[in-house]
């Protein structure tokens, strides 16, 4: 069949121009002879679709894990299972009104301490929110863009992150997060909002370039420019974003580790507090990545060069050491400086550098040694120069480590790749690894060598004897008979006894001392020295260290404080362990005799924790009413000692208190909710609450995040339902369901706290069918002594044998309070 003719095409088709002009009416009709435009427009719709469910699928994605982390803060503070944690998030979004995500992200920041729990604590505070602020909450799309971040796992995730959640909102065209080094240097981490072949560019910023980012380093503050054209710095995209900049320090425990740097197309909107404390969260998150090992950028920016992209992959593979050197591009001398521009993954510098350290440098400011007639730099010369490879078994290579010469013997190729050269090696002894723990060793144990002539007055020092000294590198060493007079006064004695033995007996010797600086700095220092003798001219040279032991010195003065500090503190522990108990036992001591009760019996067993520490805010409380009624309730606050004995007692007397209005038990509880929540410093507790009516023998009764009683009729034990009701202060208005209940003669009423069921290893639902299963078997267990500690008779309901039986044989495993008050009706 023959393909009708379509009218030639002189130029590429643009779908993207089309698709705004595909509507339904379009895609319904039929094929004409614009037909192919119509396909167009169809392909250009679904692209269009498709990116909008993958944005939707990244932002769902970034949101479900703040709600898993709000459902985490739930199963800690209910101690209950994920499932019925989710189903609490839930119910308490939608009795407050706002969605899961926005409670999750509220949930969170109240467990956190950071700072993007301070901003929105801050933004609810001040409720102040920024005429360009988008309707979503500030907390939530920050924890979004913290979630998807760390999903990321590394910088530029991070950076994308940013810009979608938290910065496009505000105006914000691109990110870049800088990663600082210890050379003042500056590395493109990540970065969003820009093109490719510019993030390249700026992979890495040496030392001494004055961009935003390195302002804010050296200010330690965070710098704002109106437009990088009247900043007059230069910086990434300066030719794409020409706007406002922003630049943020990140970092981690008071030390900055990079930067988080922002660009706006217009000019930099007024920073109002609500904003700056986004951008210092923002940071944080940037530091967590930098910190995490998310910073290890692409490789250098000019990696797109075809020559030299083919020599890093042949490098790359291997075993050997290998430098990829090249002429320095500002080069004009004769013979041309050489840079290291790629060193491979085998590649070890033998004077124990890493490798941060030797790309990107001058190949003679990293081995200045190399420059020694028939040394390594005449060698790549001759190479450049000639194309003419060059092996060898045995080339001398030399390094400076702290100022003293490292020398060491290898196997030595270079070859010419077009404008490249290759230097690989082979080190024959473990030099590269002695030069390692020599600058560690110097590093961390802040110690420096040095030795004198004694006969030329000649010394030299390692460099960090100058820093630990307070010297600069180009002053004078200090002789050890001037010792003395750089110490503190009560100090030469111990240092004369020092020189004494080294200098007139020739033994080793060393000694402590404070060393005063011309800094004004007091530094405690060990030195430790021993004489070398030479054959038939005595003593001529003296070689020892210096070390600096201000950190001991401080942490055993410090050890002796805190020592003091420990005891007292444990004192001041043991008194508030026992003002617990003391409490506790007043209101509810573990031994309690029965109650009667209209139509009722009542016992009771209180189990305190085994351990003082973890005195609990376990409660109960059976109590006549003047509405007749009978108040039945048991409960526990959240957490131990005195904080939860003092709020148990709160809240026992508040319901009592409230139960004298005639209220039912679900309006009780909700009373009760507020009370905890406005009354008591971040409390939190469960409860269940009754009411029981003599005569009807009629019992109402409610739940707050409790489980719920056990009631045992005839031979068989049921678990009551588990009405809806959040626990006690979570939010400041809660509404709880309310159960009835007809109770017979012979029934008996079982409720109890955690305590006697919860075990480490089970879920809620488990402990609960183990728990029925132990009361069916106490209604047939014969009766026996009181081992729950009430050793009270047992009356003819048998009740207090019942409950000594379930204390007994209850398989928790918390070393938690356990309460239990237990109803038989007559």
């Amino acid at each position: 069949m023959q393909q009708p003719q379509d009218p030639p095409i002189t130029g590429p088709p643009a779908p993207f121009e089309e698709a705004p002009r595909v509507g339904p009416a379009a895609r319904r009709g039929p094929a004409t002879a614009g037909g192919e435009a119509t396909a167009v427009g169809r392909l250009a719709g679904t692209v269009e679709r498709l990116r909008l469910e993958l944005d939707r699928a990244q932002a769902h994605s970034a949101g479900r894990a703040v709600v898993e982390m709000g459902v985490g803060v739930l199963v800690e503070r209910l101690r209950c299972g994920p499932t019925e944690a989710a189903g609490q998030l839930e119910s308490l979004a939608e009795q407050a009104g706002v969605s899961a995500l926005a409670l999750a992200a509220d949930l969170v920041n109240q467990a956190a301490a950071d700072q993007i729990s301070a901003l929105a604590r801050a933004f609810v505070e001040e409720a102040a929110v920024p005429p360009d602020e988008p309707d979503e909450p500030v907390a939530v799309r920050l924890r979004s863009t913290e979630a998807d971040a760390l999903a990321g796992g590394d910088a530029a995730a991070a950076a994308r992150a940013m810009l979608d959640h938290a910065l496009r909102p505000l105006g914000v065209a691109a990110v870049a997060i800088w990663a600082a080094h210890p050379d003042l240097s500056l590395s493109l981490a990540g970065s969003a909002g820009f093109h490719e072949e510019e993030a390249r560019r700026w992979r890495h910023v040496p030392p001494g370039v004055p961009t935003p980012a390195r302002r804010a380093l050296d200010e330690r503050a965070v710098v704002g420019y109106p437009t990088l054209a009247e900043a007059s710095l230069p910086s990434i995209g300066q030719h794409e974003i020409r706007g406002g900049r922003l630049a943020v320090p990140a970092g981690k425990g008071g030390r900055l580790i990079g930067v988080l740097e922002l660009c706006w197309h217009e000019r930099l909107p007024e920073r109002s507090q609500p904003l700056q404390r986004q951008f210092e969260a923002l940071a944080e998150v940037a530091a967590a990545t930098l910190e995490s090992g998310g910073g290890r950028g692409p490789h250098p920016p000019d990696a797109s060069d075809a020559q030299f992209e083919e020599l890093r992959q042949l490098t790359d593979g291997l075993l050997d050491p290998c430098m990829v050197l090249r002429v320095a591009p500002d080069g004009e001398d004769v013979p041309p400086p050489f840079v290291i521009r790629h060193v491979n993954p085998a590649f070890v510098d033998f004077a124990g550098r890493p490798t941060a350290a030797i790309t990107g440098a001058r190949l003679l400011e990293a081995y200045p040694l190399a420059a020694e007639p028939g040394g390594l730099a005449e060698k790549v010369e001759h190479v450049f120069a000639t194309g003419e490879p060059f092996r060898t078994p045995d080339l001398r290579l030399a390094a400076l480590v702290d100022g003293v010469p490292l020398v060491t013997r290898a196997q030595v190729g270079i070859s010419r790749h077009g404008s490249h050269l290759a230097v690989v090696w082979r080190l024959d002894d473990g030099t590269p690894r002695v030069a390692r723990l020599l600058q560690h060793a110097q590093r961390l144990g802040r110690i420096g060598g040095f030795e004198e002539d004694l006969h030329t007055r000649r010394i030299a020092w390692s460099d960090t004897l100058f820093e630990l000294h307070g010297l600069p590198s180009t002053a004078p060493p200090i002789a050890l008979d001037q010792l003395p007079e750089h110490a503190h006064p009560d100090d030469r004695e111990a240092i004369g006894r020092f020189l004494r033995t080294l200098l007139h007996h020739h033994r080793p010797a060393s000694t402590a001392f404070r060393l005063q600086r011309a800094d004004g700095v007091t530094r405690h220092i060990r030195v430790v020295a021993e004489p070398v003798r030479e054959a038939g001219s005595g003593l001529r040279t003296v070689r020892g260290a210096y070390q600096d032991i201000s950190a001991q010195h401080w942490t055993e003065v410090a050890l002796a404080a805190t020592r003091d500090q420990l005891a007292q503190s444990e004192q001041q522990a043991a008194e508030r362990s026992r003002l617990a108990l003391q409490l506790q036992h007043a209101i509810m001591p573990p031994t309690h005799g029965p109650l009667d009760l209209p139509d009722l019996r009542v016992g009771v067993r209180y189990r305190p924790a085994e351990k003082d520490h973890l005195v609990g805010g376990d409660w109960y409380d059976a109590l006549p009413l003047p509405s007749g009624d009978v108040l039945l309730c048991v409960g526990d606050v959240a957490g131990h000692g005195i904080e939860a004995a003092t709020g148990m007692v709160a809240l026992r007397n508040a319901l009592r208190g409230l139960a004298a209005t005639g209220a039912g038990p679900a309006q009780l509880l909700g009373w009760l909710n507020s009370v905890t929540h406005h009354l008591t410093d971040s409390v939190t507790a469960t409860a269940v609450c009754g009411l029981y009516r003599p005569g009807s023998r009629r019992l109402r009764w409610a739940r707050a995040g409790h489980p719920p009683p056990v009631l045992l009729r005839g031979e068989r034990a049921t678990m009551l339902p588990q009405l809806g009701g959040i626990l006690l202060g979570a939010v400041d208005q809660a509404v709880y369901q309310e159960g009835e209940l007809v109770l017979e003669p012979g029934d008996k009423l079982v409720m109890y706290t955690d305590g006697l069921i919860e075990r480490r290893d089970e879920s809620l639902q488990a402990s609960l069918a183990g728990l029925t299963a132990l009361a069916e078997q106490a209604r047939t267990a014969p009766s026996g002594g009181g081992a729950g500690g009430g050793g009270a008779a047992g009356g003819a309901d048998g009740l207090e044998e019942h409950l000594d039986h379930l204390l007994r044989y209850s398989n928790a495993d918390t070393d938690d309070d356990t309460c239990l008050v237990g109803i038989a009706v007559r």
